[in-house]
């Protein structure tokens, strides 16, 4: 019997909520400093250098998989942005292939985010329309009530092409920012210091504006479900009594 009730309270015992500045560090920021920074600080090669940043974003994403039962979106990123980078060093490709680079990735992102609409799993619902931001036990059932699961469909449709529009403005900002500060030719020290003050100026100057477009897309789609739904936006919001009751996955 304690077996049984063991066995219960593990499966009702809610998520661990993930840590965003571990999951940044890990994925972005400690792969960036090693690419820009692991030859002269530990003396590794740049074969080396590329194998040490891949990982923490790939040793990070099995974890989460491995505990979560789920992928991390961020690892995903981390591991191509490294790949890519690195090898554009390794190979000592011209420098206007890191420009093509940091626009590529944001632009293949938006483009499987629009794609995943045709899918049983809108990325969408990923990012926004989740139970850890929306109480969607609660919105589904107001939807039914109301007959309006057609109205939830093309809120979430619009905040698809919001999302990919933030993703368009991200390659933008991308590819400019890195035509503006990478003026040396890969694989020289000078190369090395302007990929460095690139990933140092691309927080600010890129994520900022992405984030704002984020928040006014989050917006729009809590203001469409409270319209289809009649729930204040308190009912809506997950709240941390919610959280807590929430079963693991």
């Amino acid at each position: 019997m304690s077996n049984n009730n063991q066995t219960i309270e593990a499966s009702t015992k809610p998520q661990k909520k993930e840590n965003a500045l571990l999951n940044l560090s890990f994925n972005i920021a400690i792969p960036a400093l090693l690419l820009m920074k692991g030859s002269q600080w530990l003396g590794l090669s740049p074969t080396f250098t590329l194998c040490a940043a891949l990982i923490f974003p790939l040793s990070y994403g099995l974890f989460d998989l491995i505990t979560r039962k789920k992928y991390n979106f961020f690892s995903i990123l981390g591991v191509i942005s490294v790949v890519l980078t690195g090898g554009i060093g390794l190979l000592k490709l011209p420098k206007e292939w890191i420009a093509l680079k940091e626009a590529a990735v944001p632009l293949v992102l938006g483009a499987v985010v629009l794609g995943s609409l045709k899918t049983r799993y809108p990325l969408v619902k990923t990012f926004l329309y989740n139970d850890q931001i929306i109480n969607t036990t609660k919105v589904d059932a107001a939807l039914n009530d109301n007959h309006q699961h057609g109205a939830l469909d093309r809120l979430l449709t619009r905040a698809t092409w919001l999302i990919a529009a933030s993703f368009l403005l991200s390659a933008a900002l991308n590819f400019s920012l890195a035509k503006y500060i990478i003026r040396s030719e890969t694989g020289t020290e000078a190369f090395t210091l302007e990929l460095g003050k690139l990933t140092a100026w691309s927080y600010p100057v890129i994520a900022l504006p992405c984030t704002i477009v984020i928040i006014i897309t989050l917006w729009q789609l809590l203001s469409g479900l409270e319209k289809v739904t009649g729930l204040p936006l308190e009912e809506i919001f997950v709240s941390p009594q919610d959280k807590k009751n929430t079963p693991q996955n």
